[in-house]
């Protein structure tokens, strides 16, 4: 079982040629009102790749929650513990260029309201898994992490959007997510020597006790454990349309993944392919694949 504890969004998608510089305006193709928000990408990620899912967080009581929640719904992801709060639901505004990159700017809305508090009504039982991320309060997420931690889940944290931690923040943790640009960063403030994504890693899983998974776009991702190993794995090769919720894809199948068993490396390469392929359309949870999707590609990705 699948507990995502973290934020729930509206996103307002609009594609442009490129990306405006600051005081520019340029021109965009029509907008489209999509669910977002990491939480709920990371928890429809994991339902599309076969887990069990429940989401925790909030909503407000506007007419932006259902349609925020609906692919959720939908999918069968359990919602009995995502509250309905005096905030306006999440909204980002993501403008994607024709490379596929993008800005977001986001108002938490709702997701303010997730705190400790609400962590405390969150039960764990072994073998759970929990999947967090930094679009609520750290403080929260923390705390559930203590929690399921203590009752022998396993526990994953996507540093994202990264904000500094002190190094006992990740005791609890089984797994840290970062991207490339994030574990730089957490290096840094660390103090940990620069060096490629691989050394990196090595460095961050040795200082910090969980096993830490570094994304790296279209080169894949690259692991490495407590215990001294290393691993990697490549991407899909793709021809990107829109590399939002390409990130929450991963952590999503990489928790389902992990949750029905599968050892690190094969997990991953589930992960790096489904990532992969999230690219490939626009909209972050309009772009997540299914199992049969993720089986497809990755039979002939070896063949």
């Amino acid at each position: 079982m699948i507990t995502v504890f973290g934020s729930v969004n509206l996103d307002l998608v609009t594609r442009v040629a490129q990306l405006p510089r600051p005081g520019e305006t340029v021109p965009g193709e029509d907008a489209l009102l999509v669910p977002g928000g990491k939480g709920a990408n990371q928890a429809l990620a994991a339902r599309r790749a076969g887990a069990a899912v429940r989401m925790a967080g909030a909503v407000g009581g506007d007419a932006f929650a259902e349609t925020a929640l609906s692919l959720l719904r939908e999918s069968g992801v359990d919602l009995a513990a995502v509250l309905i709060v005096d905030r306006p639901t999440g909204l980002a505004s993501i403008t994607v260029d024709s490379s596929g990159e993008n800005v977001i700017v986001l108002s938490p809305g709702a997701n303010a309201r997730v705190t400790e508090a609400s962590a405390a009504d969150l039960t764990f039982a072994p073998g759970d898994t929990l999947l967090l991320q930094m679009e609520i309060a750290t403080a929260a997420s923390l705390a559930a992490a203590s929690r399921a931690r203590a009752a022998g889940a396993r526990t994953v944290l996507s540093l994202a959007p990264f904000r500094p931690l002190p190094a006992d923040s990740f005791a609890p943790l089984s797994l840290l997510i970062v991207n490339e640009t994030e574990a730089a960063d957490l290096a840094a403030q660390l103090g940990l020597a620069a060096g490629d994504a691989t050394e990196t890693v090595r460095g961050l899983a040795d200082r910090l006790g969980p096993t830490v998974v570094a994304t790296l776009g279209p080169r894949g991702a690259v692991a490495a454990t407590p215990a001294g190993e290393t691993v990697a794995v490549p991407a899909l090769p793709v021809t990107p349309v829109d590399t939002t919720g390409a990130g929450d894809t991963f952590a999503g199948v990489l928790g389902a993944a992990l949750d029905a068993g599968l050892p690190l490396e094969p997990a991953m390469r589930r992960a790096a392919v489904a990532g992969s392929l999230a690219c490939t359309k626009v909209g972050a949870q309009l772009s997540m694949p299914t199992a049969a999707e993720i089986d497809s590609a990755l039979a002939g990705f070896a063949s």
